[in-house]
């Protein structure tokens, strides 16, 4: 491998004269409608398609097998391994594609709110509204902190090359590849703005642990009082809805690092899900989708440009990105102290999940290592009724290391800093999906601010006979009967043979963590 090669084609790129460097966001918007990338909306909003696809390529996505990554790296299906050699002729490939483009654009900023921990990361796009999408979603440095920028990890964007599999080495024309020897990642064959965001995080879910930081796939919130509370779930739980919070301040809605000071945002904005969107629902969302923000693959009026959130045309992961000030009610900078409270989220669709349940730290340990949601029928060809989903750590695709490293540090921190956690279940009742209904939003509002608020951490609890969940019987603003799910079914043997279903899910996706304490499964999980 020619690392100077590699160092040199870099440097040539950005001495070339169709750079520009940190533009302004009117001056990006400008780009992106003259280049005829996007489209404004009525409220100012940039609007731009990606295409052929409209979400992340988990199965293009590779990490170079290099000397100082190859026995830390899990490799699997997560984590596929590319030779350098590969990397270095697309790298090549690349670097040949953007000098030839007539402008290409740079962004230079950061990924960590913390400056003891942040990695200074640089964006070269040949679209202007990818540019615009990492301006809005990493840190933007001030003016001191521009003038002594030395960036040490780079993205390089490349949306109109398309690589050969024959040739390159890849599985498809899409190629999302990371080389931390390098401190570089490549993408290619693909619009999704997507790509970079989740990049970058899972650099940093690399690089943090390894300065023994735990990095997080979660949204964070601060209370009055200065109390810190982290929400973790997979997409459809609730996690942006539930921490934008009119009543505690936002410190991020995505990815958080913790170290021994506290918690930090790794990131500079917010990647919403804006299907369905409507300002009663989520106020400050939908008022951060203005001028400067992003929006992808919505829907808008060939006339008013009023955007239509309710319509999927193009996909259901439509997305706004925006920078974390456009929400009124945030900490700047998004940092905080050691939290409080954790909340696992997950959309139970089988119905028989307590909707909130207080967990000892080996349960937190065990719901944190299954990272359990549901996939609904109909979302996936194929799909018929619903079907449990485990993801490590409540976000195993960004994972590079085992995820038993993730656990072992929140299960510390959770001991050290005396930390309260539950599991809210903000899927279905009274049956499962098809049958029963989705939990009352203010129902799940009022259980969450209770353990928020600590309200649960001395109430008495009923133990769920099947999960070994310690469920509350009482909270406020909730009706008792909808704390216990067996009394929400009109037929409790059903019930029964449900939950043993589900449980038996759990325990079968658990035995690929051979490595963790027994104790862990024996007291974290399902009862034996």
């Amino acid at each position: 491998m020619n690392t100077v090669g590699v160092t040199n084609g870099l440097t040539e790129l950005l001495n070339g004269h169709n750079v520009s460097v940190q533009l302004s966001v009117p001056r990006l918007v400008e780009k992106v409608v003259s280049r005829g990338e996007g489209i404004l909306t009525s409220t100012g909003a940039v609007r731009a398609e990606t295409g052929k696809y409209t979400g992340r390529s988990p199965k293009d996505k590779y990490t170079v097998e290099e000397d100082s990554t190859k026995d830390k790296i899990d490799w699997g299906s997560v984590n596929q391994p590319v030779s350098q050699e590969i990397f270095n002729n697309l790298y090549d490939k690349v670097i040949h594609h953007l000098k030839a483009k007539d402008e290409i654009f740079v962004f230079k900023g950061f990924a960590g709110a913390d400056k003891n921990h942040r990695l200074p990361i640089q964006v070269i796009n040949e679209y202007a509204w990818h540019n615009l999408f990492a301006h809005q979603l990493f840190i933007r440095p001030s003016e001191s902190d521009f003038g002594q920028h030395q960036a040490e990890f780079t993205i390089l964007s490349a949306p109109d090359f398309k690589a050969d599999p024959e040739v390159d080495g890849t599985s498809s024309e899409t190629f999302i590849m990371v080389s931390f020897e390098r401190r570089t990642i490549i993408i290619g064959g693909t619009e999704y703005a997507g790509e970079m965001k989740k990049s970058i995080f899972s650099v940093m879910n690399f690089l943090l642990p390894e300065a023994g930081i735990l990095s997080m796939h979660c949204s964070a919130n601060v209370g009055r009082e200065g109390d810190t509370a982290l929400f973790f779930g997979l997409s459809g739980t609730g996690k942006t809805t539930l921490s934008a919070d009119t009543n505690r301040r936002l410190i991020g809605d995505d990815e958080h690092g913790w170290s021994s000071d506290g918690v930090f945002n790794i990131e500079g904005g917010c990647y919403a899900k804006c299907v369905n969107l409507t300002r009663e629902k989520e106020p400050q969302i939908f008022d951060a989708i203005r001028f400067g923000s992003v929006l992808e693959n919505v829907m808008v009026d060939s006339e008013t440009r009023s955007a239509d959130y309710d319509d999927t045309f193009l996909t259901e992961n439509t997305r706004a990105a925006y920078p974390i000030d456009a929400i009124d009610n945030i900490v700047l900078p998004s940092i905080a102290g050691h939290p409080t409270t954790i909340i696992f989220l997950t959309a139970d669709a089988f119905g028989v999940l307590p909707p909130i349940s207080r967990l000892t730290k080996e349960q937190a340990m065990y719901h944190f290592l299954s990272g359990y949601t549901s996939k609904l029928a109909g979302t996936e060809r194929g799909i018929t009724s619903p079907q449990a989903t485990f993801s490590t750590c409540f976000g195993s695709p960004f994972l590079p290391l085992p995820a038993q490293r993730y656990a072992e540090m929140l299960g510390q921190k959770i001991d050290d800093h005396n930390v309260r956690v539950f599991l809210v279940n903000t899927g279905w009742t009274g049956g499962e999906y098809g049958t029963g209904s989705r939990m009352n939003l203010a129902f799940t509002r009022a259980m969450v601010q209770a353990a928020l608020e600590g309200e649960l951490n001395s109430v008495a609890t009923a133990k769920d006979k099947i999960f070994g969940l310690e469920v509350p019987v009482h909270v406020p603003g909730v009706p008792e009967e909808v704390l216990q799910p067996s009394k929400t079914w009109a037929d409790p043997a059903a019930y029964e043979r449900k939950a043993r279903e589900l449980a038996e899910k759990f325990k079968e996706n658990f035995k690929k963590f051979s490595s963790v304490s027994k104790e862990i499964e024996l007291f974290g999980g399902p009862l034996q």
